[in-house]
């Protein structure tokens, strides 16, 4: 489903999470909430092209290009291109002391700079508010073939005193601006070590803006606390 009121191999993306009593920062790089979602289908081209992003992301151009009519399959535009990006975001809130523990959920933000979409340069994500997440997976023809988003989770955040809050502690919402449909990475939170965030279809470019919560229902001590989520996607 798409909409815009507008004219091979496996990558990984790692996130990063920290802070606590006066700081606590949380996932990033490439999750119940709204259903708002933009996928398109893309024309089956050479190469086997396999793009994940989460947060900022590297790519020549925008897929679609100038004047993108929206009538799938989208064909690529001449010259552009997905590059590597290394660099890791974060998500992070600063808890006041006198609402530490009380249960009121603290909503984070992002340092990632990533509002716009690579597809076609619409401005998809509310920054600092919410995370970009999105890519493609093109092959060179037809086909029903799906790709899993997965999330590698530490147990907890720990500060360097050793100190612990569990993961399952973060949670998001996702939508984008001006779209509608089910969500091709949805609502969600670190419920385990190991879990899916969403997929996308063969040749088919879908994306997402996800928006964290901290639910704040421990009392740890203070300190700020951090952990890393590895983000993989893997071509059959």
């Amino acid at each position: 489903m798409h909409k815009r009121p507008r004219g091979s191999g496996t990558r990984q993306c790692a996130g990063r999470l920290a802070g606590y009593a006066v700081y606590l920062s949380a996932v990033a790089p490439l999750i119940a909430g709204s259903a708002h979602a933009f996928t398109i289908g893309l024309a089956a081209a050479a190469p086997k092209t396999i793009y994940l992003q989460i947060g900022v992301g590297t790519f020549t151009g925008t897929y679609c290009g100038n004047g993108c009519n929206y009538t799938p399959p989208i064909v690529q535009s001449a010259g552009s291109a997905p590059g590597t990006n290394s660099t890791v975001n974060t998500v992070s809130v600063s808890v006041p002391a006198n609402a530490v523990g009380n249960g009121t959920a603290q909503a984070m933000t992002t340092n990632s700079p990533q509002a716009d979409s690579f597809f076609d340069g619409y401005a998809f994500c509310n920054l600092p508010a919410q995370l970009y997440i999105g890519g493609f997976y093109r092959t060179t023809g037809n086909g029903t073939g799906t790709i899993n988003v997965t999330a590698t989770v530490p147990a907890s955040l720990t500060d360097g005193a050793g100190d612990t809050i569990p993961f399952s502690q973060i949670s998001w919402s996702s939508g984008g601006n001006s779209d509608s449909g089910a969500e091709p990475f949805p609502a969600g939170s670190f419920t385990g070590t190991s879990l899916s965030v969403g997929s996308f279809t063969q040749n088919q470019w879908a994306e997402s803006c996800w928006t964290f919560s901290y639910k704040n229902s421990t009392v740890p001590a203070a300190g700020t606390y951090t952990g890393v989520v590895l983000y993989t996607v893997t071509a059959p």
